[in-house]
């Protein structure tokens, strides 16, 4: 009777199983996967803007395609041209130097310099912090929009645009914007070229013929600010904009700012004129046709771009875009009963799209993308790993692999860090630039959960690429980073251990510098960085580097206060201090990004979870809180909590229509949130190490039928 049973429940379960395993590549229809999530605006939401790009370049368009209205969408998405080399100082009057940004601080008896904000001491101190922290910053390059006149001359305002439907289908890369101007139709299609910086668009109205419809491009100045929407029209007198290269079909329009200089080449299908209309305001206007084509290419320099044209760059469009979706990992939920199966799915789709154009150059993005500036349009490097692992655990390493480039020429700069602060090996810096410069921050300087990441990156890429070729690409930099790893410990010869800190600022950015030790998911950490950096010279078969080896043997244990773990030990009031519930709850970082190996012990971080779950304050979290409580969740066995965390109806976890991980007025796009989502997904249902459960992170309770292709599994 036993096994009769046992048969029964087979003979049904198998059927369900079926529909929620791995699949053969080429199960899933990724084309009607992409293409049902196709992003449609009848309105002119500011937060609804569409971008294209090509994950080094990429262009924001409000409602009519282009970027008309720049001032209104500036309270929402702004409307952004930017591109990885586009970046821009001011000229250093005051002739600061870097090391008058530097503090020393007496940390465990000694003296150790670290580029701070700082208030105190002579002026020149923090003047020089703020200007290096400010300079370089990444520039908004240009604004192309439309210049529509209505019947009696007038400009026309947003709220004349009418009729409007604009779609992005991201299998094609396109944006096709329609709309009216008092009763009269006009179409435009938007693509950016995969190759080259270059938007192409074609025009069709009688507002062309009628001379009504004109494109207009404006070159701002910079603000140095915290962001910059790209609306500065002021200080005309301190850039320079000069029309050159100008023949029946094309301009160059050369651009300069202090030592920056770059180009605008401008080509067109027709007859056309193009000429200034007010400083750093030109006006190309089409005659006598009501289609027109062109296009306009960016360039670093003062050498126009290779301008291709609107057909060309479709076509190229349609081959990369579909390329791109066909390669790696594909997650289908339809069938599923689950109300909430169709917003997550929509979310999946369209994060991979947003961090392929964003996210996808040959250096690590900030952390707006290629949009608009925040922290002055520079990367920070703790967030390249919400920004980077995904692509490896979606099947497309290649595309993490370009950013890594950044490490080999920022290695100088992180070797001057570590020597000047007394350790040896490579401290990776947190706020930089395309050059591996250090950026003062009073935060930033601390934080260390950034140092272990390269090793992380190295390994999925070795996982992918399990060769001899791959260790002796990364070796150097992950030995480096091991050495700082194993220098930076303070060896407590009364307690016979190594602590992590004082001196650092945890993930959770809620404790002082000065008093925090021990961090449990930097300690976490820090013991799987140098067990696999260990790994490393093992497959080299090379012998175990000794000073690791006493380090991971002596490191302290992860720090417990009854049966939860300290967010660190240094703060034994982790559980009743309000301020600490709030912020990142990093603590899941040790069981969730990191494995078991990592020195977790399950049981207790359970409890961490079930108090942390219920008791957090969630409001004052991040985008990318959500996507690594669901990787916790589903460690410890819990799916449901998995998916709850992903879909928490919290401020912080919106996803836009247009994709967009919206944070609030000062942050409207975060793409670390939208890159922790891929991760987690690609963690719920490709699994993990030593996982033996079939999709360890979606409900078993029939709602979920998933099919999924090409996921890898975290380690």
């Amino acid at each position: 009777m036993k096994r009769a049973l046992q048969f029964l429940f087979l003979l049904f379960a198998i059927p369900f199983l079926a529909k929620t395993q791995q699949l053969p590549r080429g199960s899933i229809n990724r084309k009607q996967l992409v293409e049902r999530h196709t992003v449609r605006v009848e309105t002119a939401d500011t937060l609804s803007s569409l971008s294209v790009g090509n994950g080094a370049f990429a262009f924001t368009t409000d409602i009519t395609g282009l970027q008309t209205f720049p001032e209104v969408y500036s309270r929402g998405v702004p409307l952004g041209t930017q591109s990885e080399w586009g970046w821009h100082s001011f000229p250093n009057t005051q002739h600061y130097a870097f090391r008058d940004a530097l503090k020393s601080y007496q940390l465990n008896g000694r003296d150790v310099l670290y580029a701070v904000q700082w208030s105190g001491g002579p002026p020149a101190h923090h003047q020089a912090a703020d200007y290096f922290r400010q300079n370089l910053h990444r520039l908004q390059l240009g604004n192309i929009g439309f210049d529509i006149r209505l019947r009696n001359g007038a400009p026309a305002r947003i709220t004349d645009i009418r009729n409007i439907t604009q779609e992005l289908n991201m299998w094609t890369g396109a944006i096709t914007s329609s709309f009216m101007v008092e009763g009269i139709p006009v179409t435009v299609s938007t693509f950016c070229h995969q190759q080259q910086d270059a938007i192409a668009v074609q025009v069709r109205s009688t507002l062309l013929t009628q001379g009504r419809l004109r494109i207009r491009i404006r070159l701002p100045y910079p603000t140095g600010t915290w962001a910059d929407m790209g609306t500065h029209w002021n200080e005309e007198q301190k850039h320079q904009s000069v029309l050159t290269g100008l023949s029946k079909n094309c301009s160059v329009i050369r651009h300069t700012l202090d030592t920056t200089i770059y180009t605008i080449t401008t080509t067109w299908t027709g007859a056309a004129t193009i000429a200034a209309k007010a400083p750093h305001d030109y006006l190309l206007t089409p005659q006598h046709r009501d289609h027109f084509e062109f296009t306009c290419a960016f360039r670093s320099g003062s050498q126009a771009a290779p301008t291709p044209s609107y057909s060309e760059t479709a076509a190229n469009n349609r081959q990369q875009w579909a390329q791109f979706w066909k390669s790696g990992g594909a997650v289908d939920f339809s069938g599923s009963t689950d109300p909430r199966a169709a917003e997550l799915e929509r979310r999946i789709i369209l994060s991979q799209y947003l961090t392929k154009i964003q996210c996808a150059g040959n250096n690590p993005p900030q952390e707006t993308g290629l949009t608009y500036n925040s922290w002055y349009g520079k990367p920070h490097m703790e967030m390249h790993w919400w920004h980077g692992v995904h692509f490896a655990l979606w099947g497309r390493t290649a595309l993490l692999e370009k950013t890594l480039a950044w490490y080999a020429k920022a290695a100088g700069g992180a070797r001057r860090i570590a020597e000047r602060q007394g350790y040896r090996g490579l401290r990776w810096q947190k706020m930089t630039d395309n050059e591996g410069r250090e950026s003062p921050s009073s935060v930033g300087a601390f934080l260390v959960w950034q140092q272990p990441h390269f090793i992380y990156f190295s390994e999925l890429c070795y996982r992918a690429y399990p060769d001899i070729q791959t260790l002796n690409k990364y070796k150097d930099l992950v030995f480096a980073t091991a050495d700082f790893m194993a220098s930076f410990p303070y060896y407590d010869t009364l307690q016979q251990r190594y602590i992590l800190g004082k001196g650092i600022i945890a993930a959770q950015e809620r404790f002082k510098a000065e008093e925090t030790f021990n961090p449990t998911y930097e300690l976490a950490y820090w013991r799987w960085g140098l067990q696999v950096a260990q790994r490393w010279r093992a497959r080299l078969k090379l012998p175990r580097e000794k000073n690791w080896d006493r380090v991971l043997q002596q490191l302290s244990a992860l720090p417990v206060q009854g049966d939860k773990y300290l967010f660190t030990e240094s703060a034994a009031d982790s559980y009743t201090n309000p301020e600490y519930k709030t912020d990142h709850p990093s603590v899941f970082g040790a069981l969730g990004m990191l494995p078991e190996t990592a020195g977790v012990n399950k049981k207790i971080m359970q409890h961490t979870f079930d108090w942390i779950w219920n008791n957090w304050s969630w409001k004052d979290t991040w985008g990318w809180d959500f996507p690594m409580t669901a990787m916790t969740a589903t460690r410890l066995g819990m799916p449901e909590k998995a998916i709850d965390a992903l879909l928490m109806p919290i401020p912080t976890n919106t996803y836009l229509p247009n994709g967009h991980n919206y944070q609030d007025e000062r942050l409207t796009l975060y793409l670390p949130g939208n890159g922790g989502l891929l991760a987690a997904i690609a963690m719920m249902c490709a699994g993990y190490d030593y996982n033996t459960r079939v999709l360890p992170g979606i409900p078993q309770n029939g709602q979920w039928m998933v099919k999924w292709e090409g996921l890898k599994k975290m380690p």
